[in-house]
């Protein structure tokens, strides 16, 4: 237990002049951690006084005593009248040197979708990524900062965990006029986009496994959710009407997932036929339809498809909206509507799993809503989208030579070409090395290996100039993976 000797000093002094940009206190305090921690001060070990290491050190006291303090207070030393002593038992064990422990993940870890990258700045045909730079930036801040100046320090508390009532009043009457689907705000409960949408309604209604019908191709975050909880995927084929259920011998399901105004990523419409049976089947066996009504705004042909839930009275349907899509992906919310008797059931177990929270930005947008600007907004990108979709058809037409099949159409942010016996997920990966980055088809199925190939194309955040030289680029790529052969 001796006071250390000038080495120690010498260990200190090399260590604090190799500090960067700490604080002298900052520095003193890990170079005594370090100290003792790798055993150069063992346990028992008495230090000098904090006058005695000032002057050595040619510090002031009162830095001294702050880093002692502080690792006092961690456990490393021990002070009273006595002195000051390094802690019993502080060392590294020699077993801090063994190799990394090896790492099991869960079994259900291996079942979940792959992770689709997130770049920033966002390259060419990102599936699903709105035309952010049009959005009223200018406008937002202005109706931010008066919710800010309004309301003030009262919306830095919790809200109420279904979102905050000015903004489910909104979506109510945005719904009633453009969707058909009459509710009140008593039904809507606000999410961090759709995503959580699938996963609360996943937590509600089903249990581990249970049995989920989804699309196939479809949605990867649905599935995402449903092997967080436990549930058996049961895939059903996509055609131009549609989910294709009629010739499956499925057993009953507890939810099935749908995105029936647009189906993602095959583009199509459910039809009213196939709408009408599923919500029979639905009620008949007992299960809850999750209607994800993905990119419903944006349809180029026709009138706006109704939503499922206003079709029957009491359908056995939860509504999924969100905003991303619509105004920008980073603002993370989105809503769900429930049925009447759902919302009443649930709304104990929402006030146990929500928080509410991000009150200022729910303010501002209820106020983008009511005051006309959030209509002005789909109807200006409604047009941009229209023009960007027809402008893809042409480069399409003009520049990719091999043989491919457009999938449906018409609206939404994305058009996906199907290519026979091409790598889809390899033309992938190569063509993020051009900044391009489209979608593999097949990364939608639930069999990847056994799912049609070919390439998801976004073109909401996509300007038409970046088209004909990128779709040249995939061209080149389809000719290069097949031996200079289109």
């Amino acid at each position: 237990m001796n006071i250390p000797g000038d080495e120690f000093y010498t260990l200190l002094a090399a260590a604090l002049n190799h500090r960067g940009e700490e604080t002298l206190q900052r520095a003193l305090y890990l170079a005594l951690r370090e100290a003792i921690l790798c055993g150069r001060l063992l346990s028992g070990c008495r230090l000098s006084g904090s006058r005695v290491l000032a002057q050595q050190l040619n510090f002031s006291r009162n830095t001294v005593n702050a880093a002692l303090e502080q690792l006092t207070l961690e456990g490393y030393l021990l002070r009273n009248r006595q002195g000051t002593r390094v802690a019993q038992r502080v060392q590294r064990h020699a077993a801090e040197k063994a190799p990394e422990p090896a790492v099991t993940l869960a079994k259900r870890v291996s079942q979940l979708p792959a992770p689709v990258p997130r770049n920033t700045p966002v390259p060419a045909f990102t599936p699903g990524m709105p035309a952010i730079n049009y959005f009223p930036l200018p406008l937002w801040r202005r109706l931010y900062d008066r919710v800010l100046r309004e309301e003030g320090s009262a919306l830095l508390g919790y809200g109420d965990p279904a979102g905050e009532p000015s903004l489910r009043v909104a979506i109510a009457r945005h719904l009633a006029l453009s969707r058909g689907i009459d509710c009140d705000a008593s039904q809507i409960v606000i999410t961090e986009g759709a995503l959580e949408g699938v996963n609360l309604c996943t937590m509600l209604l089903s249990e581990p496994g249970d049995i989920a019908w989804v699309e196939d191709p479809g949605y990867a975050g649905a599935k995402s959710a449903f092997v967080k909880y436990g549930l058996t995927m049961v895939g059903m084929p996509v055609d131009d009407e549609g989910m294709r259920w009629e010739e499956k011998n499925a057993a009953s399901p507890s939810l099935i997932f749908t995105s029936p105004s647009h189906q993602f990523p095959h583009g199509s419409v459910l039809s009213a036929r196939r709408r009408l049976a599923l919500l029979a089947l639905a009620q008949q066996r007992k299960a809850w339809i999750i209607e994800d009504d993905y990119d419903s705004e944006f349809r180029y042909v026709g009138e706006p498809v109704p939503a499922m839930l206003g079709m029957i009275k009491n359908a056995p349907v939860v509504y999924l909206g969100t905003f991303s899509k619509t105004l920008f992906p980073s603002l993370r919310m989105g809503f769900m509507v429930l049925p009447p008797a759902l919302a009443k059931a649930t709304r104990p177990a929402i006030g146990a799993l929500l928080r509410g929270g991000h009150r200022a930005e729910q303010r501002a947008l209820a106020l983008f809503i009511e005051e006309g600007h959030y209509a002005r907004h789909l109807a200006a990108m409604r047009r941009l989208y229209r023009k960007r979709y027809r402008q893809l058809r042409e480069a399409l037409s003009a520049e990719l030579h091999v043989a491919h099949r457009v999938l449906a159409g018409e609206g939404g942010m994305h058009l996906t070409i199907a290519i026979d016996g091409i790598d889809d997920r390899a033309i992938v990966e190569q063509a993020r090395a051009f900044q391009l980055a489209p979608a593999a088809l097949s990364g939608y199925y639930l069999d990847t290996k056994q799912g049609q190939t070919g390439l998801v194309l976004g073109y909401g955040n996509t300007s038409a100039s970046q088209f004909a030289p990128g779709i040249r680029r995939i061209q080149a790529l389809i000719t290069q993976q097949r031996g200079g052969k289109a």
